[in-house]
């Protein structure tokens, strides 16, 4: 990131750029359900947006990550899950992804957040600390994929639960499905 570029929190005006850049972000991820926008929505609508960040260069969007709570099986509170992240492919590579993440996470733990979680890339993720707890686990991913990130150094145990804005596939609810 150089001075040109920005991180700052999303503003009412950023949501259709957010938007485009995550639908551009994952168009040609083959692991993705391509519904990330629809979930970025669904965790505004609900208000679970706890932290909003977007990377601007020029005053142009051209990142976005979402961080928003989580429940874990064993009551432990304050913890958030990481996602989705997106950077326009022209500008991926460049360390705005990496900025976004470290901006993201140095905010929840100013908020004294416990921790966060995540479903992502093995390789990417290991160098921001995060691991596969053996004691914590999420039923929508393998275990590999599953990353958390205790800021106590203490992870919790048992299962996590990401917000409910995570099911959201684009489709209304209780709209006709024949």
């Amino acid at each position: 990131m150089n001075s040109k570029n920005v991180i700052r929190n999303e503003t009412p005006n950023d949501v259709c750029a957010i938007t485009e850049v995550t639908i551009a972000a994952f168009k040609t991820l083959e692991l993705s359900n391509h519904t990330e926008q629809f979930i970025i929505e669904a965790l505004r609508a609900a208000k679970a947006l706890t932290v909003s960040l977007v990377a601007a260069m020029d005053g142009r969007v051209i990142g976005h990550i979402a961080f928003s709570p989580l429940t874990i099986s064993d009551g432990t509170s304050n913890w958030y899950g990481l996602g989705p992240v997106s950077v326009l492919p022209a500008y991926q590579r460049q360390g705005i992804g990496k900025a976004l993440i470290q901006e993201g996470l140095s905010r929840l733990k100013a908020m004294k957040a416990q921790g966060c979680c995540l479903v992502g890339h093995p390789d990417y993720y290991r160098k921001f600390g995060f691991t596969n707890p053996s004691d914590l686990g999420y039923e929508g991913a393998p275990p590999e994929f599953f990353f958390a990130l205790p800021f106590d150094g203490q992870p919790p145990q048992g299962m996590v639960a990401f917000h409910e804005g995570f099911k959201a596939d684009g489709r209304q609810e209780g709209a006709d499905d024949a």
